[in-house]
């Protein structure tokens, strides 16, 4: 799956809060959104996504995370998603 970010802002209307953009996400890419974690910058929380371009390669890369050694041996991880950070007002921001 491709995921053209010129395009994508362009689509993507301004949010209120948090579960807003959240809903959009999912709606945009069903199935293929995956909550990561939710941290505190600078008084905001900020909410962080995975975009799942390549299920296969992202669920073995994220299984091997768990495990002591582990070779990356190409960039295919790293490509098989792209994250997305909420903040709690909305704010959007995505990276390949």
């Amino acid at each position: 799956m491709e995921i053209n970010l010129v395009e994508l802002y362009k689509e993507m209307p301004d949010f209120d809060n948090h579960h807003e953009a959240s809903l959009w996400f999912h709606k945009q890419f069903p199935n293929h959104v995956q909550f990561k974690e939710m941290d505190t910058i600078n008084g905001t929380k900020v909410y962080y996504y995975h975009i799942i371009k390549d299920r296969e390669a992202y669920e073995d890369y994220m299984q091997s995370l768990d495990s002591i050694e582990y070779d990356i041996l190409s960039d295919k991880p790293f490509r098989s998603y792209s994250t997305v950070e909420i903040s709690e007002d909305g704010g959007v921001s995505v990276t390949e």
